[in-house]
């Protein structure tokens, strides 16, 4: 596949075909070889021979219900005949035939940015979203600079959907029929022309003047960062209604500082902090209503890339196990405890207890398996703590929403929740006792050597450290319990501004 789209890469732009030619390859347009369809029209998976090679492509046929049309056709081809850069789409030729138009380009085999957010079930990771925001950023910016020596493109419909995904995951822009060359002086022209794009993308600026700019690409670009960021649709009507733009959502929350709560649940333990507050601070300034005011495509790729270092040095960094002690302490007390009990029972004891904490498995209460827990004849013995059941933890935090979310560090989650004083059992907010559950992602506390007597814990008991209550397995997490400490910790009181007494 990747000799073929090297391949491919070397082929003159703007072959044109025959209509022939795509029947053929596209077996009359059956929609078995259907794999998108936007406002163009169908597009097709096919096989195409190219001066006697054959290549694997991407089909686009314009419906005749479109409401693009020839002029869209013409300035697609236009464009990409001259365009040519690594993260652009790779224009192949077109069809003119027949009263068809199509376009034929190189296929990704990876699909749409679009489907790896919101449809894939399984989520990009936290440095797959930002290297593919790099790569797309890179293709914006040299439609805006680097097209000639005075001019530019103004692409004029950027969104997930138009961000397709080589074999490596790299950032192709695609979709020019709505593009448009730029002015020559970029810092301060705009050219007047009539309202295109997508709603939930569409620079309001650009909507109530009519006059389009460079800067209406850097908006709609803050949008597919949110969009990386939490994981959230641009336009949602199933939210609630301060919720259905994520735009004026993301917006509200940076304003607040409430960073931690746009972070997509899929990879909030893997985000660094300082990483996250900087990703949506240039997010949130390509969505600035004065133009000047919002950065350059440039500046929107060197600030990515920077993010990619930080994220990088903290991730290798001799600190980024750091759950706190506690917590890896806990996870040396289980497999110790684990140990004891399978030598107990005749097993072998060569194995490591993470090996055998990670093979056991029990049963949920739903009925899917709960990796990382002993088997059932290795009963934890963990003196004076409960061992909560997942149910009684989401009904104690609401299910884990929003309301008792209350911040995200790089290796964890955590969520306020109420249990009963005396049974432990869920209560009922703000009543019982406050109590923070902290999420952990097990790659992160089997990071640790496993070997504890059963007595680590007293080493933990004192009026001045944080009260343990419990923990909870639930597939490949670890829920730790705490009592509530209202006042969060010295780092934030220290660096947020807020005043106590």
């Amino acid at each position: 596949m990747a000799d073929r789209l090297l391949l491919l890469t070397s082929v003159q732009p703007g072959r044109q075909f025959f209509l022939a030619e795509i029947q053929s390859a596209t077996n009359d347009f059956d929609d078995e070889l259907v794999i998108g369809h936007g406002g163009f029209g169908k597009v097709y998976k096919a096989c195409i021979s190219i001066e006697e090679t054959t290549h694997v492509v991407a089909i686009k046929r314009l419906d005749s219900k479109s409401n693009q049309g020839a002029p869209e056709f013409r300035a697609e081809i236009e464009m990409l005949s001259k365009l040519r850069h690594c993260n652009l789409v790779s224009l192949i030729g077109f069809c003119d035939d027949n009263k068809e138009m199509i376009l034929v380009y190189a296929y990704m085999p990876n699909g749409t940015l679009y489907d790896h957010l919101h449809k894939a079930e399984t989520p990009l990771n936290w440095m797959q979203r930002i290297q593919i925001a790099i790569g797309a950023a890179r293709g914006l910016d040299y439609l805006h600079t680097g097209f000639g020596t005075q001019h530019g493109v103004i692409h004029r419909d950027v969104k997930t959907s138009n961000i397709l995904l080589d074999n490596n995951w790299e950032a192709m822009i695609s979709d020019f029929g709505l593009s448009k060359i730029s002015p020559a002086n970029q810092s301060s022209s705009y050219i007047d022309a009539s309202v295109k794009g997508t709603f939930g993308y569409l620079d309001p600026e650009y909507f109530y003047t009519r006059k389009l700019t460079r800067k209406t690409d850097v908006y709609a670009f803050g949008v597919v960062l949110f969009e990386l960021l939490s994981g959230r649709l641009a336009v949602d009507e199933g939210n609630a209604e301060e919720h259905i733009s994520l735009v004026r959502w993301a917006q509200k929350c940076v304003k607040e500082g409430k960073f931690d709560q746009i972070v997509d649940s899929n990879i909030r333990v893997t985000v660094f902090s300082k990483c996250l507050r900087r990703f949506a601070k240039i997010a949130y300034r390509c969505l600035l209503s004065v133009l000047k005011e919002r950065p350059t495509m440039a500046e929107v790729v060197v600030t990515l890339q920077d993010l990619v270092e930080l994220q990088r040095r903290h991730d290798n960094s001799a600190e980024a196990p750091r759950i706190t002690v506690f917590t890896w302490k806990i996870h040396k007390f289980l497999a110790s405890t684990t140990k004891q009990n399978s030598d107990r029972i005749g097993t072998s004891s060569s194995k490591s207890p993470e090996m055998d904490m990670i093979q056991c498995s029990s049963t949920n209460m739903d009925g899917s398996n709960q990796v990382g827990v002993p088997c059932q004849h290795e009963e934890l013995l963990v003196t004076d703590l409960k061992q909560f059941r997942y149910f009684d933890l989401r009904r104690a935090t609401k299910n884990f929403r929003n309301g008792t979310y209350m911040k995200c560090m790089s290796e964890l989650e955590i969520y306020k929740g109420w249990i009963d004083k005396t049974t432990y059992s869920p209560s009922k907010a703000n009543t019982g006792l406050p109590v923070s559950v902290k999420i952990v992602d097990r790659r992160f506390y089997f990071l640790r050597p496993a070997w504890l007597d059963l007595e680590v814990l007293k080493e933990f008991r004192h009026p001045n450290l944080e009260k343990l209550i419990g923990y909870c397995f639930k597939g490949k997490k670890l829920l730790l319990v705490y009592e509530f400490m209202p006042n969060e910790n010295f780092e934030d009181l220290l660096y947020s501004g807020k005043q106590h007494k």
